[in-house]
């Protein structure tokens, strides 16, 4: 199965969580997909490994002048997904610039620092989705320092 099983829906639903992304941050194929629930008939351990496709495939059907910042996903090594040096790229590059988004030397961002945490729980339940993956890394103390909490 590489489409999901009603493509049309499934892009509306990944446009409009994309429309969501703050200006000068970033999400990833992953995260967005981590919020969409499996459809009915399909298996979550497919689905988990097949949505981040799915995504991307919606991503690349996005209509123009619909206001979708399509610029604000990439992919999750934190590098944009289009052929480095493709017009593609360099107009993605250089939008996510004008945001502020700053890339390292090896065409990476830092999620740490632009990664997007989700919209809001009201709104995640008034759509019927789930709460995204964090881009950000989550530190546990380590086990000899007590909590204070």
């Amino acid at each position: 199965m590489y489409n999901p099983p009603d493509p049309t829906s499934y892009n509306a639903l990944v446009w409009e969580i994309v429309k969501q992304i703050p200006e000068g941050i970033v999400s990833t194929y992953g995260q967005i997909a981590s919020m969409i629930p499996p459809p009915e008939d399909v298996d979550p351990d497919q689905y988990a490994r097949l949505s981040p496709r799915w995504v991307g495939t919606a991503m690349n059907a996005t209509p123009s002048g619909e206001g979708i910042p399509w610029q604000r996903v990439i992919n999750s090594q934190g590098k944009i997904s289009l052929p480095k040096g493709s017009s593609g790229a360099d107009e993605q590059h250089g939008l996510l610039e004008m945001e502020g988004v700053e890339f390292n030397s090896q065409g990476r961002v830092d999620f740490e620092i632009v990664g997007w945490e989700g919209p809001s729980e009201d709104w995640l339940t008034m759509h019927h989705l789930l709460p995204p993956r964090s881009l950000k890394r989550r530190s546990e103390p380590p086990a000899t320092q007590p909590s204070l909490f």
